[in-house]
């Protein structure tokens, strides 16, 4: 309802994933000891083998066709996480306490994602269809990090094209490595 989303904005979880996240939250939150939650926005990693990035690298290589969700996100380098970590794991403060946004509080397509791995790899394919979000996705997620910024004196320092490039390298370097989610042990027989 509000972008970027507050830290006080209502939770309305719809999924299993946002429940168990949400709850774990309210548990955490409910004890009398002082406890951080940090809400994390799309964090990237070299070794990310799920999602957009990886999955645009290895099909746009395969000269496979490729499709985008109509959503948007907030991209964080891992790096920006881990600098504001170890702020966080610094700190002897016992006031500092509560819901944190970690995120650039800024929104990119995941045509966006698309067009900086085609730069990436000198490929000028096709526009690539747009796809609906599903039903058990949100459109657009993008966090405010004014509160985290403002407690722990913290900001991301690496830009949305240099998060993507990043992986890429590590992608030319090493390879994206299969990751199967929601395995069942009939597709764990099948892939191995």
């Amino acid at each position: 309802k509000e972008l970027p989303i507050p830290i006080n904005h209502p939770s309305a979880p719809f999924t299993s994933y946002g429940i168990s996240k949400t709850a774990a939250e309210s548990y955490i939150l409910s004890s009398k000891l002082p406890a951080i939650s940090l809400r994390l926005a799309n964090i990237c990693a070299p070794r990310l083998s799920i999602g957009p990035i990886p999955t645009f690298y290895k099909r746009l290589k395969e000269g496979k066709d490729c499709f985008c969700s109509d959503s948007v996100r907030d991209f964080l380098d891992f790096s920006d996480f881990l600098s504001l970590l170890k702020v966080i794991m610094s700190s002897t403060d016992p006031q500092i306490n509560g819901i944190f946004n970690v995120s650039t509080g800024e929104g990119f397509s995941i045509k966006d994602v698309f067009e900086v791995v085609s730069k990436f790899l000198k490929i000028s394919p096709t526009d690539p269809p747009i796809v609906p979000v599903g039903d058990d996705d949100v459109k657009t997620v993008i966090l405010d990090p004014s509160k985290t910024k403002k407690i722990f004196g913290w900001s991301p320092q690496v830009s949305f094209e240099e998060t993507i490039v990043n992986q890429l390298k590590w992608y030319d370097k090493y390879g994206v490595d299969n990751i199967y989610s929601h395995l069942n042990i009939q597709n764990v027989k099948r892939n191995q």
